[in-house]
């Protein structure tokens, strides 16, 4: 197909868009941004909240009643359901030839994940998981410029992640802890930086914001190291509570450079040195606001690989390398002792 062709198929771009809770109208807002998308289609199982987030989204919206309807007027869709939907939902998106963008995790557990990648991997279909770190513009710039060795040999990555407050308490015992909620994205983004596979995993634990961590056998303090097969260690930090805002950064120490993003004057981060950068009252308050470029790019991408224009960023099996590492992170913290990680052989 010659570009020319390519431009007349994709004309009109329509993108489904399969539950509108506050990610997924958040989703449905950036993708009617977008001068490439044509239409939104929304479709939730909620009666009356399809409609209602189509008229708050604009022109470009509209809304249908069901996930077959879905599923047949929009050239990809965005899933945004819960995620024990996940699975089905994205099955049938394969069904219907659909290439999808779903959020994490696509499926609940390790099993269950790795029969669903096989699945997709079968079918040709184009899956993208919604690790939108992978998304973000400075991100993916320290990305480029790790592949391109201008950082050098790596010696060392630092990542820090901090809410700016504790999730509801009733979301405890259905979030599968630390490691898989709130750290599970470090655990993507930095190996897909490094580039190597993680050969061991030490984890530990505490509880110092609130008992109901305690109580959900979790924690609300965390550190991660990981030890990469070229020698190169990480070390992610993570919590539930941070005073200032929610602070999400990445720093990356090799033989030719020092490199950091997330660094910026909304950080909440204050030096004590005389000329140091001083946290200010509009620190970020959560994630949406941290990522708004990261969300809007992902978007961006998710229409390039609808039209072929581009490749997945963010193909399903390295959710299976993240939850992995999840995994070993409470296996770890458990046990106490460092988790060898034996390298998967895929056929």
């Amino acid at each position: 197909m010659t570009g020319l062709d390519l431009r007349i198929h994709w004309r009109s771009m329509r993108i489904g868009v399969a539950g509108v809770g506050r990610i997924g109208t958040m989703h449905a807002g950036n993708l009617a941004s977008l001068d490439a998308v044509d239409e939104v289609v929304l479709f939730d199982p909620v009666p009356g909240r399809a409609a209602a987030v189509a008229a708050q989204t604009g022109a470009k919206a509209t809304a249908v009643d069901d996930l077959d309807a879905l599923l047949q007027a929009g050239d990809g869709v965005l899933i945004a359901t819960p995620t024990p939907t996940h699975p089905e939902t994205i099955r049938r998106a394969l069904s219907a030839g659909k290439p999808a963008l779903c959020e994490k995790p696509i499926a609940s557990d390790y099993a269950e994940m790795s029969a669903l990648v096989d699945d997709i991997e079968a079918s040709g279909v184009e899956v993208l998981v919604g690790f939108q770190r992978r998304f973000d513009p400075a991100v993916a710039e320290l990305h480029r410029r790790i592949r391109a060795d201008e950082v050098g040999k790596l010696y060392l990555v630092r990542s820090t992640g901090n809410d700016a407050e504790p999730p509801d308490f009733g979301y405890l015992p259905a979030s599968g802890g630390i490691f898989r909620d709130l750290l599970i994205h470090d655990l993507d983004a930095v190996p897909w930086l490094v580039g190597e596979p993680v050969v061991e995993v030490y984890a530990s634990g505490s509880v110092l914001v609130d008992q109901a961590f305690a109580d959900a056998d979790d924690v609300d303090n965390a550190v991660v190291m990981l030890k990469f097969a070229g020698g190169a260690h990480a070390v992610l930090v993570g919590g539930r509570h941070d005073p200032l805002g929610y602070d999400h950064r990445i720093e990356v120490l090799g033989s030719k450079d020092s490199l950091a993003v997330g660094v910026d004057s909304r950080t909440p981060l204050t030096s004590l040195e005389p000329d140091g950068p001083k946290a200010g009252p509009d620190a970020y308050p959560g994630f949406p606001e941290r990522f708004h470029r990261a969300y809007l790019n992902e978007m961006a991408v998710f229409v390039d690989v609808v039209a072929g224009r581009t490749q997945n960023p963010s193909p399903a099996r390295d959710s299976l390398t993240s939850l992995r590492l999840a995994l070993a992170c409470d296996e770890s913290r458990r046990s106490g002792v460092p988790v060898k990680i034996e390298q998967e052989v895929v056929v």
